[in-house]
């Protein structure tokens, strides 16, 4: 149940230069510069003679950096690479009324995660993402995306001490995002992003985030575009199921698994638009053009070129800045290729035939 795909076309900058368009973006996390890092540690450190304005003022150059790199890079969409987030759940988490924090846990390795714990009611207590969506939009001259991870992953990832049943706090949390994602439309947003990499781990709730979801574009205008992300995993498990989502766009992480999983898809019956990852966010390598034209291409088995959005697997916050910079560039050229490709009729993008439920 696609919402309204056709909301893509406003994100066409008005010099582009073939008549195909497949939006370029990223999907949110981006290598964050050292010296942020280091200004954190400055900040976290209560000796430091470094306080909240010094790091608003570091953040605020980050954020600068980044979606001015994203910029320069090419992509139609930007993001300022979630350089003010610490972590997708601990962010939201010191933001909602009923989470508290009781000291990292073990998740694998040495590596340590500050896992929260949903302690009372959650409820609405600060806008989470306006304030950094404005700077942004005010610094970018491209339209900006807002990831926002979803409630299900909130929900997954935290331990439930007040609730005792995902679904109820998922829901609870579903429509604060909601509530959420009215702020930032009426602060000019009109592309939000909702992350969920627990489903992957919890393939069989695919229902509680159907309903979640419902929530959350509840009395949303049909010109905000809605993308859902869902990173790794066996998509198998939770199409078509999909397509009864109310979103507009299904960002998914194949070209790691070298497109094996694309037959999941490419029954002919794929509803919204795909958001197809073509650069693997998970080896420090930059993708050949050439080869990053042939992933696009991947995408036509699926759906028609109007329906397709370019993007990395995932977020790029693990890679060297020079590499995830150099994998943006390319995909955008290679994006390019492919439209000028399609204008003069070099591709066969026939689409697979429907399939009988």
């Amino acid at each position: 149940m696609s919402r309204n795909p056709q909301n893509r076309e406003q994100f066409r900058p008005e010099d582009h230069p073939n008549d195909h368009f497949l939006p370029t973006t990223v999907v949110g996390s981006y290598k964050k510069p050292t010296w942020l890092n280091r200004a954190r540690e400055r900040f976290e450190d209560d000796e430091a003679r470094f306080d909240a304005d010094d790091w608003q003022e570091t953040t605020d150059d980050a954020a600068r950096l980044i979606t001015r790199e994203h910029e320069r890079a090419g992509l139609d969409v930007v993001v300022d690479g979630e350089v003010r987030r610490n972590e997708m759940v601990e962010y939201f988490a010191e933001r909602i009324d009923g989470y508290e924090f009781n000291g990292p846990v073990k998740v694998w390795g040495h590596n340590t995660f500050r896992k929260p714990s949903v302690v009372d009611e959650v409820e609405y207590a600060e806008p989470w993402l306006v304030e950094e969506f404005e700077f942004v939009d005010e610094v970018a001259e491209r339209p900006v995306k807002v990831p926002i991870t979803g409630p299900y992953t909130l929900a997954r990832w935290a331990f439930d001490e007040q609730y005792d049943d995902t679904a109820e706090l998922t829901y609870e949390l579903a429509d604060l995002v909601n509530h959420e994602i009215e702020r930032l439309v009426e602060a000019g947003a009109r592309y939000v992003q909702i992350d969920e990499p627990a489903l992957a781990q919890h393939v069989d709730d695919h229902a509680i985030v159907g309903e979640a979801l419902e929530r959350i574009v509840a009395g949303v205008p049909e010109e905000i575009r809605i993308g859902l992300h869902v990173c790794y995993g066996d998509y198998s498990r939770i199409y078509p199921e999909i397509n009864e989502f109310p979103i507009d766009e299904f960002d998914v992480e194949l070209c790691n698994g070298d497109y094996e999983q694309l037959d999941v898809f490419a029954d002919g019956n794929f509803a919204p638009d795909l958001a197809l990852g073509v650069v693997d966010a998970h080896t420090a390598e930059v993708e050949p053009v050439a080869e990053i034209e042939d992933n696009i291409r991947q995408g036509f088995e699926i759906v028609p070129p109007e329906k397709l959005t370019v993007s990395p697997d995932c977020g790029l916050k693990l890679l060297p800045r020079e590499i995830a910079y150099g994998k943006m560039e390319n995909l955008v050229e290679a994006a390019r290729n492919v439209e000028a490709q399609l204008d003069a009729g070099e591709i066969d993008v026939a689409a697979p035939a429907p399939t009988a439920d």
